[in-house]
């Protein structure tokens, strides 16, 4: 069969004057929105800070100023490329870009699964917070999968719709649980502390070279999964060039210093000396809750118990959103049914991109609950193991990547910039690599065969990716000269 040529590689719609994704229609505001939202604060400081603290204690709040600090450095990199990528599938193409398209099409096929692991994950998530906070308001029991259900309804209708009206959702749910952690925080700094006080001391360097702070890096670093959706987002942003960099920054330096903050607070609120010993006790699951019902009152620390589920809900649409777009860039480049890359012609949203993600999504849902698998300890926590470990492997090519884009011209950025900030982060990167894979029972809670199994999809999609890549390059190089080169300008 004959390749199509590469006039016919541009994506079809159901109107043909729509040419792609919603051009000008997403600001700074609503990026910012979209990555921090991505991120889950909440779910981050209440669900797995108190991990964090028992694996390292004074550490902690450290661990997560220095990953904000490596993801700003690999920010400076990845940002100066997006002035000249604008493609939904921002991964694949700045690594098909820097390093070679074999590469970038490997790495699209990492970038798709990963996205798709963490939003099914945070999806079943959602529905067991839901169950559990439901019962707890109301003594009506619910099963989670119900729940699940009626919140991928819902997602499919969001990334069905503009993509402004979730940025809109995203901004309320993530105002709300920002909020209810800074009235958490302000009770404590109110009373001075817990029984020793606000310590200072917990922020020292020295608190590094604590017994298991390795460990603790992996859920550091994790905390911070989902900030690249800026360059995402790009073909859909307001003067992409101005606004996917500042709202980069932002959302990064808003992460890393609020979740310094944050369970530096958590800390205090304990005690320096009993922290890490309550987190590693029975009432380690509950540490914020019990924190905030005590500095704050009882209605925050009930507001904390329904935001949760808000917050569940708002990383699930943010990730859902990434997840189609990755899909409808795959589509449109020829990496996947051509038919992904279509739009809406009305919501100019990727419509089959959204309705394939929905069904994978609805699959996971149904084997979860056919198999009487535990909806968190295994789908959640086992999905999001693997997606994590993926979006980190392709931040690191990323990272290297832009150092390959600038190598020969800098196109009059500065040499820190394009150079030396990608080529340190990629080295960061890598040794944090090393430390999940190292660690990944502490975020699966399975054994090292299940492990193993969670990491191999990794290296057999990448290599698939690249030898589809090959192939295309043999039977049609025009096809082939056209990957990750597709953007919102020449679509």
């Amino acid at each position: 069969m004959t390749a199509p040529t590469p006039k016919s590689t541009a994506p079809p719609s159901s109107d043909p004057t729509v040419k792609g994704l919603s051009g000008g229609a997403v600001g700074t505001g609503d990026l910012v929105f979209f990555v921090v939202a991505a991120a889950a604060p909440l779910t981050v400081m209440a669900g797995v800070a108190p991990l964090a603290i028992g694996m390292a204690g004074e550490a902690a709040p450290l661990g997560y100023l220095m990953s904000g600090l490596l993801l700003i450095v690999f920010a400076a990199g990845f940002t100066a490329m997006s002035r000249f990528v604008r493609n939904a599938g921002a991964f694949y193409a700045y690594i098909g870009r820097g390093l070679g398209r074999p590469t970038g099409a490997g790495s699209a096929y990492v970038a798709l699964f990963s996205y798709n692991a963490i939003e099914v994950g945070l999806l079943v998530a959602f529905g067991w917070f839901t169950e559990s906070g439901f019962e707890d308001l109301t003594g009506i029991h619910v099963a989670w999968w119900t729940w699940a259900l009626a919140g991928l309804v819902a997602i499919g209708v969001l990334g069905y719709l503009k993509v402004t009206l979730s940025a809109k959702v995203l901004g309320v749910a993530l105002v709300l649980e920002v909020l209810v952690l800074l009235v958490f925080e302000a009770g404590v700094l109110a009373h001075g502390g817990g029984p020793r006080g606000l310590d200072p001391g917990t922020l020292s360097p020295e608190q590094l070279g604590a017994a298991g702070v390795g460990g603790m890096f992996v859920l550091a670093i994790g905390a911070f999964v989902g900030f690249e959706a800026t360059a995402i987002y790009a073909e859909e942003a307001r003067e992409p060039e101005r606004t996917v960099p500042r709202a980069t920054y932002i959302a990064v330096a808003f992460l890393a210093l609020f979740y310094t903050f944050t369970v530096w607070m958590i800390i205090n609120a304990y005690g320096s000396d009993r922290a890490q010993a309550v987190a590693d006790g029975e009432g380690g699951a509950d540490m914020v809750f019990t924190a905030t019902e005590r500095f704050a009152g009882a209605w925050a620390a009930d507001s904390m118990n329904v935001l949760i589920i808000t917050s569940a809900f708002a990383a699930t649409l943010a990730f859902h959103n990434g997840a189609a777009r990755y899909f409808y860039a795959l589509g449109r480049e020829g990496l996947l049914p051509r038919r992904l890359g279509t739009v809406s012609a009305k919501t100019r949203a990727p419509a089959a991109a959204v309705v394939v993600q929905s069904a994978l999504a609805l699959a996971v849902v149904v084997v979860t609950m056919v198999s009487g698998a535990d909806p968190y300890t295994v789908t959640f926590l086992w999905s999001n193991g693997s997606g994590i470990l993926g979006v980190m492997l392709m931040q690191a090519l990323a990272a290297l990547a832009v150092y390959g884009f600038f190598r020969r011209d800098r196109r009059g950025m500065p040499a820190w910039r394009v150079i030396a900030a990608p080529l340190v982060a990629c080295a960061g990167l890598a040794v944090l690599i090393v430390l999940v894979c190292a660690n990944l029972d502490l975020l699966t809670g399975a054994s090292g065969g299940v492990n193993v199994a969670l990491i191999a999809p990794l290296p057999v999609l990448f290599v698939a990716g690249a030898v589809l890549a090959l192939r295309i390059r043999g039977r049609d190089p025009r096809a082939y000269e056209r990957l990750t080169t597709v953007d919102a300008e020449n679509v």
